[in-house]
């Protein structure tokens, strides 16, 4: 604990001075970030739209978007994982997809989609690959001795992937969930920066930018980082509850 309040006492104090010896008159310091955090948080921005209803706004989209790239990709990834000569017959369609970065769709999502369902969409291409590629490694990776175990005690089809395959698929899941959430936080920023609704932190970002108010986008960068910091200490936590029994995620 007194090193991470060390790194971060040093990181503003390397702050302060980059600042202060900037030949650049747009670096604020941390005092002026911190003040346009005050002012953003409890008046609001030009629009009078406040920090955490930004955040607010963000988040949702991103939760309903994770929500379905879960629903997703999950099944799908546990029906190829289970087949592998369908996994064959649909790899030609999903490897170059997965390889076409999620902002590369905002523009066709602006002119096909509306409102909530665009973000929706984007956040669903961010997570769904992450989550369907862990969930087919986890089902690979599940002991065939165990499976050939149930079988010898009559165990079904049914059974044996809710009772063997998918319980040991869920490390490899989790991981996938982890990486995807990181990855549609990632690109709600960018396909808010381009949308039309003035809430949202990329959009205040980009109000901001135009504006040549650095402090004001300073501190909406921090609150990404800070949200998807508690997103993804969430998720680890989760990963503690559930797999107590896995030495490497008590450690």
């Amino acid at each position: 604990m007194l090193y991470a309040l060390s790194s971060v006492i040093i990181f503003f104090i390397f702050w302060e001075l980059i600042a202060l010896y900037s030949p650049s008159p747009y670096l604020p310091d941390p005092y002026s970030v911190l003040r346009a955090f005050i002012t953003i948080l409890t008046v609001g921005d030009v629009d009078g739209y406040t920090l955490t209803w930004h955040a607010v706004v963000s988040l949702e989209r991103v939760l309903l978007g994770f929500a379905v790239g879960t629903a997703t990709g999950i099944p799908i990834g546990m029906l190829l994982g289970i087949k592998p000569t369908l996994k064959g017959a649909v790899t030609p369609i999903i490897e170059p997809l997965r390889f076409i970065p999620p902002i590369a769709w905002i523009p066709l999502s602006i002119v096909l989609l509306i409102g909530l369902w665009r973000y929706i969409f984007l956040i669903w291409i961010g997570v769904f690959f992450p989550v369907l590629l862990d969930t087919i490694a986890g089902v690979k990776r599940t002991s065939i001795t165990l499976i050939q175990m149930a079988r010898t005690f009559g165990a079904d089809n049914k059974k044996i992937i809710t009772k063997i395959v998918f319980p040991s698929s869920l490390p490899e899941i989790m991981n996938g969930l982890r990486v995807g959430l990181g990855v549609g936080w990632m690109c709600i920023v960018a396909a808010e920066m381009i949308g039309g609704e003035p809430v949202g932190l990329g959009r205040l970002i980009l109000k901001y930018a135009n504006l040549l108010q650095i402090d004001v986008v300073i501190v909406g960068m921090i609150t990404i980082g800070l949200i998807g910091l508690a997103l993804n200490y969430l998720i680890l936590l989760l990963e503690k509850r559930m797999f107590r029994w896995r030495v490497e995620i008590r450690a």
